[in-house]
């Protein structure tokens, strides 16, 4: 298709950030608002131009969805990229939403892994081996990995806390259903044999002590 740009049509139902692009009366594409603005009507375009435009668009749109993915928290690379391919982009789309994002510096894989960790332990307590295989799962490197969850730290007041959130369910249980009940479910979360052990002490002693106190 070649011509002449005839119209350039804001786009109601998306608030106008698409434009609707008319060659010689007729329906040719639709552009984001931002690229439509270097377009003019009875501006000439050929086939070439209209494959760039169509280009630049898919690039622009990868940016907008990368953008939106990461407003809800932070990303890691890896995500972002699972995420637009999901959605249908190309390679080069990819590649250049990535670029953009890494220009910013909103694509971090070091700061991705603190945030994650910080998140975790605050509302969500794991042990540091699935705190590295949650990480890994999302593509960050293990030396990140390593650096952000070091071995040999002790993770019984995390498991502690994590417990804590079970202990409702588990009221009234003798303790060796207890114990059992309690430690598999510490296990699952990740955390090592001495912060689960630890962890079961303390809180069997809290609820003997509060079935003490009910009596």
């Amino acid at each position: 298709m070649a011509g002449l740009i005839t119209a350039l049509e804001p786009q109601r139902r998306r608030g106008g950030e698409r434009v609707n692009v008319y060659v010689d009366g007729r329906f040719a594409l639709s552009l984001d608002a931002t690229i439509a603005a270097t377009l003019h009507v009875d501006q000439e375009v050929n086939a070439a131009t209209l494959a760039r435009l169509a280009d630049d668009d898919e690039r622009q749109r990868a940016l907008n969805a990368a953008c939106l993915f990461l407003s809800y928290r932070p990303r890691s690379a890896q995500e972002i990229e699972t995420r637009l391919r999901q959605r249908g982009y190309s390679t080069d789309a990819i590649a250049a939403a990535r670029a953009r994002l890494d220009d910013w510096g909103l694509v971090d894989d070091d700061a991705f892994a603190r945030y994650w960790v910080e998140q975790r332990q605050t509302f969500r307590p794991r042990g540091a081996a699935a705190l590295r295989a949650e990480l890994r799962a999302r593509g960050v490197k293990a030396e990140v990995v390593s650096s952000v969850v070091p071995s040999g730290a002790d993770e019984s007041e995390a498991a502690y806390r994590a417990g804590r959130v079970r202990l409702r369910g588990l009221a009234g249980l003798p303790a060796p259903a207890f114990r059992q009940k309690l430690g598999g479910y510490l296990q699952r979360r990740g955390f090592n044999y001495a912060a689960c052990a630890a962890a079961i002490d303390r809180l069997w002693a809290e609820v003997g002590a509060a079935a003490d106190d009910d009596a």
